[in-house]
């Protein structure tokens, strides 16, 4: 079958299936591109639901306006949240009943907050991860009110930062020892843990939720942490991480990898996964890494480079050029903290700069640099970029 006789279903409208949509263009595909889409918004950028939208500066971040669907040809299903999928009759079931057949099928339904079992259903309480939890959220913040936020990742200190700009009193718990250690490690960690502290959030590292107490009406008024302190909230926010959506995969004999894996649909180096035609992307992938290892990578950046090389791979283009560098960044206050490469928490951590606000961290593993990780210092990081396209003896970085 010629590229032009396919049907092609992606499955998810978020960055990773708009890219690849954008891509499988750019590549020449010239076939039927059906793009289906949970939400009735068109496409948008997830980063700024909890910087600029929730602060109210910003109402609106679609990627593409619907005339660019019209251009490439892509035929936009919005509200089309899928409910399962045959693999052998070749065909997508939505929730509202109906199916869409296809040809090939691309998975890019990203994640879903992880919830934390246990809590009675109190008004009050949110999770972020939808343009709609952004603007619902952005209605409860007003000067003075106190909010709890759950969880010190990534999502958890930039809403803390972009609270405190609003001016609403934060109290920020997490149960590991420093904000960000379980991917930049601690020893970053405290450097963020300053940071936020200097702008008078309340951050309790070492300590988690146990329970949340309503009042009459049903809305929260009192968190109750793990060590008993028991704390008057307004507001509540679980950033406690989140989960691929595959649950509508069951069945499908398409492999997903272990919760213990981190999950996700099982593919190879460019998207492919066990069942012929069926491919996964994104956040909701795990690809086959050169370490030989699956793994799922939940940043920005990766949509756009898994898109290119699914679409290639998709079309039979020769991928050429180095891999990208990995590359992912969070805003906090008038901080930009930047990373490139392959961080990880249990690499040796050089700070070769700390001004007190902004920093300079490079990393390694058996004494070659893996990533370099820095706040406010954008050159700085990128510069090293070609430095993490080839093995670099991180005594050369440091002059040792």
């Amino acid at each position: 079958m010629s590229n032009g006789e396919q049907r092609v279903v992606i499955v998810g409208a978020g960055l990773s299936g708009l890219k690849t949509a954008e891509e499988l263009r750019r590549a020449g595909f010239d076939g039927e591109i059906v793009l289906l889409g949970e939400e009735n918004h068109l496409p948008y950028d997830r980063p700024p639901l909890s910087k600029d939208v929730v602060r109210g500066e910003r109402d609106d971040t679609t990627l593409k306006p619907a005339e660019f669907f019209a251009d490439k040809k892509i035929e936009l299903q919005l509200g089309a949240a899928a409910a399962g999928v045959d693999t052998a009759d070749k065909t997508v079931k939505l929730v509202d009943g109906s199916e869409v057949s296809f040809d090939q099928l691309i998975i890019a339904t990203g994640l879903t907050p992880r919830r934390l079992p246990g809590l009675p259903e109190l008004t009050g309480v949110h999770v972020l991860r939808s343009l709609n939890d952004s603007l619902t959220l952005r209605a409860e913040l007003e000067p003075g009110k106190r909010a709890l936020i759950v969880g010190a990742g990534f999502i958890g200190c930039e809403l803390a930062a972009s609270f405190r700009t609003t001016g609403v009193d934060v109290l920020l718990v997490e149960p590991q020892p420093t904000p960000l250690a379980s991917v930049l490690g601690e020893q970053v960690g405290r450097l963020v843990a300053r940071m936020h502290r200097d702008e008078g959030v309340d951050l309790r590292c070492g300590t988690g939720l146990k329970t949340l107490v309503g009042d009459d009406s049903g809305r929260v008024t009192t968190a109750v942490l793990s060590d008993d302190t028991e704390i008057k909230v307004d507001v509540v926010v679980l950033g406690v991480g989140s989960v691929p959506v595959t649950e509508w995969l069951k069945d499908s004999g398409i492999e997903l990898a272990e919760p213990s894996q981190g999950g996700g649909v099982l593919a190879d180096e460019v998207g492919r996964t066990n069942v012929e035609g069926v491919w996964a992307v994104g956040d909701v992938a795990s690809w086959l890494h050169s370490t030989g290892s699956q793994k799922r990578v939940e940043h920005w950046s990766n949509a756009g480079d898994q898109a290119k090389l699914l679409a290639k791979a998709f079309t039979g283009v020769e991928s050429s050029g180095p891999a990208a560098v990995p590359y992912f960044w969070s805003d906090q206050y008038d901080i930009k903290i930047q990373a490139l490469g392959t961080p990880l928490a249990s690499d040796t951590v050089h700070l070769v700069e700390d001004d007190g606000r902004k920093f300079l961290a490079y990393y390694s593993r058996d004494g070659v640099l893996t990533g370099v990780v820095g706040g406010g210092l954008p050159a700085k990081v990128m510069k090293t970029r070609a430095k993490l396209t080839v093995e670099s003896p991180i005594g050369e970085l440091l002059g040792s």
